[in-house]
C-alpha cells in the first residue's frame, strides 16, 4: 500500500534537498538523486510478484481527488509500465553519475541536478498514472526542466534549440489535451481503463478524431517524420546526460502513450470499421518512412551526436512499425521490448559520445581513427551501443527486432498480406543501420590516427564515475540481449484484446 504514491512522492519531495546538497556540493546532489532512483526501483519491484500473480496482472492505487470530475488519482503498474519505469529510473542513475564530472565546472549545478530530480517526477508519473489528467501532467511536466537544462547547459545555439524543441513538443500536447477533452466529454470519466469499455458504444466518427488527435501528438514526442525537425538540434546540443534521457525515455514515452493510449484505449471501438486496418497500416508507412530516413542520414553525418540523434529517429520508426501489427501479440511484445532495449543502447551510446567529446575535445569522426587502443573502455563501451542499435547478437535489441519480425512474418502469412513490403523494406533499413554503425566504430576506433590531437598526451583519462555509468549500461545491454526473460515474462502479461 501507498508504494507506488511513494515513487511519486519521493523524488517530488527531494527537489528542494537535491539542491540544497549541490549548494554545498554537485557531487553530493547527483549522488542523492542516485539514491532516489535506485529507492524508486525496489519500490516498484516490491509490485512485481503482485503484476506476476493477481487477478488481471496489475496492481493499482487509488486516491480521493477531484469528486465533481468524478477523478481519482490513479496509480498502477502492470507488465508494461513496471518495465518502463525500472529502465527509466536506471537511465536516471546513469545520467547522475555521468554528470559528476561531465559537468564539472559548469554553473549553477545545484539547479541542474534539482531540475534532473523534478524530470524523474514526469518520466515516472506518465508510466504509472491510469487518470488521463494526471497523464497530461506529467506530460508537461517532462517539457518544463527539459527546457531549462537544454537551454542553460547546451552547446552552439542551446537557447534557440531549446525553444524549438519547447514549441514542438508543446504543439504536440495541444493534440493530446484535444483527444483528453474529447474523450471526458463523450465518456465522463479520466481512467484508461473505464474509458476502453465506454468508448465501446460511443460514436464512431468521434471516436476516429479523438484516435487521431492522440496519435499526433504522441508522434511529436517520438519524432516520427516529419514531425521530427526538432529532435537533430535538441539531441545534438543537449549535455550528454540529457541526451541520454532524451532519446532513451521521452521518446520512449511517446510509443507507449500510443500504445496504451491510442492502440490500448481507443482503437478497440473501432474493431468493425475499415478506418482500423487504414491506421494500422498508417502507421506502418510512417514507421518506414521515419526507419530510412534516420538511418540515411545517419550514415553520412560525421558528428557524434548527430549520428546518434538520426539513429533515434531511425529506431523510433522500428517502434512504430512494431505497434503497427497490434494486437499481434508477438510483435507487440517484441515491440515494448523494443522500448525497453533501445532506450538502454541509446543511452549508453549517447553518454559514449558524451565521454568521447570529454577525452578528445572533438565530435567529429573524420579527426579520430586508431582510438580502440588509446580509450578502450569508451572504445568497447561505444562499440556495444553501436552493434546493440544495429541489430548485431548477442546485444540487447537483436532480441527484440527479431520478435517484430517474427510478428510481421506472421501477419503477412495470416490475413494481412499488405505487410508484406512494408517488411521488406524495414529489414534493408536494418542493412543500413548495421552499415552507419560499423562506420562510427570503424572512423572513430580502427585504423590509424587521423589527427595529432589524437595523440595519447592530449587525451584526458576517462573519470571513476563517467567509467561506472557507461559500464552499468553496457553491462544491462549484453544482459538483456542474452536473458531478456525477466522483462518479457512482465510484458506477456499484459492483453489489450
Amino acid at each position: 500500500m501507498y508504494t507506488l504514491l511513494s515513487v511519486l512522492l519521493l523524488p517530488t519531495l527531494a527537489v528542494p534537498l537535491v539542491y540544497l546538497a549541490g549548494k554545498k556540493s554537485a557531487k553530493a546532489a547527483a549522488l542523492v538523486l542516485t539514491a532516489i532512483a535506485l529507492i524508486d526501483i525496489a519500490l516498484i519491484l516490491v509490485n512485481v510478484p503482485g503484476v506476476l500473480n493477481n487477478t488481471g496482472n496489475i496492481v493499482k492505487e487509488s486516491y480521493n481527488w477531484i469528486p465533481i470530475l468524478n477523478s481519482s488519482f490513479s496509480l498502477f503498474v502492470d507488465g508494461i509500465s513496471a518495465s518502463i519505469a525500472i529502465v527509466t529510473l536506471v537511465l536516471i542513475m546513469a545520467a547522475s553519475l555521468f554528470s559528476i564530472n561531465y559537468m564539472h565546472g559548469k554553473p549553477n549545478l545545484a539547479v541542474y541536478y534539482a531540475l534532473l530530480t523534478l524530470l524523474t517526477v514526469g518520466l515516472v508519473g506518465v508510466f504509472i498514472t491510469s487518470n488521463l489528467l494526471l497523464f497530461y501532467f506529467f506530460w508537461e511536466l517532462m517539457l518544463v526542466p527539459a527546457f531549462f537544462i537544454i537551454g542553460t547547459w547546451g552547446y552552439k545555439n542551446s537557447h534557440r534549440t531549446a525553444f524549438q524543441f519547447f514549441v514542438f513538443t508543446h504543439l504536440g500536447a495541444v493534440f493530446v489535451l484535444l483527444g483528453i477533452g474529447a474523450t471526458y466529454m463523450i465518456t465522463n470519466s479520466t481512467n484508461i481503463f473505464d474509458i476502453q469499455t465506454a468508448l465501446m458504444t460511443a460514436n464512431t466518427d468521434v471516436v476516429r478524431w479523438i484516435l487521431l488527435s492522440l496519435t499526433a501528438g504522441f508522434a511529436v514526442k517520438m519524432a516520427i517524420v516529419p514531425v521530427h525537425m526538432w529532435l537533430p538540434d535538441t539531441y545534438s546540443d543537449a549535455p550528454a546526460p540529457m541526451s541520454a534521457l532524451l532519446s532513451g525515455v521521452m521518446s520512449s514515452a511517446g510509443a507507449y502513450a500510443i500504445l496504451r493510449l491510442s492502440l490500448g484505449m481507443v482503437l478497440p471501438a473501432l474493431a468493425n470499421t475499415l478506418f482500423y486496418s487504414q491506421f494500422l497500416h498508417g502507421l506502418a508507412v510512417f514507421g518506414v518512412i521515419s526507419a530510412f530516413f534516420g538511418s540515411l542520414i545517419a550514415i553520412m553525418k560525421t558528428d557524434t551526436k548527430e549520428i546518434v540523434a538520426y539513429s533515434s529517429i531511425s529506431h523510433m520508426g522500428y517502434i512504430l512499425f512494431g505497434l503497427s501489427l497490434f494486437p499481434v501479440a508477438i510483435a507487440i511484445n517484441g515491440t515494448i521490448l523494443h522500448i525497453i532495449t533501445h532506450a538502454v543502447s541509446k543511452g549508453l551510446f549517447f553518454l559514449s559520445a558524451g565521454a568521447l567529446m570529454y577525452q578528445l575535445s572533438s565530435r567529429d569522426i573524420r579527426q579520430m581513427g586508431g582510438l580502440a587502443g588509446k580509450i578502450p573502455f569508451t572504445g568497447t563501451s561505444s562499440s556495444i551501443a553501436a552493434l546493440s542499435l544495429a541489430g548485431v547478437p548477442p546485444f540487447a535489441c537483436f532480441i527484440s527486432e527479431f520478435f517484430i519480425f517474427a510478428g510481421a512474418f506472421s501477419m503477412i502469412q495470416g490475413s494481412d498480406s499488405f505487410y508484406l513490403w512494408p517488411t521488406i523494406l524495414m529489414l534493408i533499413a536494418t542493412v543500413i543501420s548495421l552499415g552507419y554503425s560499423l562506420r562510427f566504430v570503424s572512423k572513430a576506433f580502427m585504423g590509424p590516427p587521423k589527427d595529432e590531437t589524437n595523440s595519447t598526451d592530449k587525451i584526458v583519462k576517462l573519470p571513476g564515475f563517467m567509467k561506472i555509468s557507461l559500464a552499468m549500461l553496457a553491462v544491462l545491454v549484453v544482459v538483456f540481449g542474452v536473458w531478456p526473460t525477466f522483462f518479457l515474462n512482465l510484458i506477456s502479461t499484459v492483453h489489450f484484446i
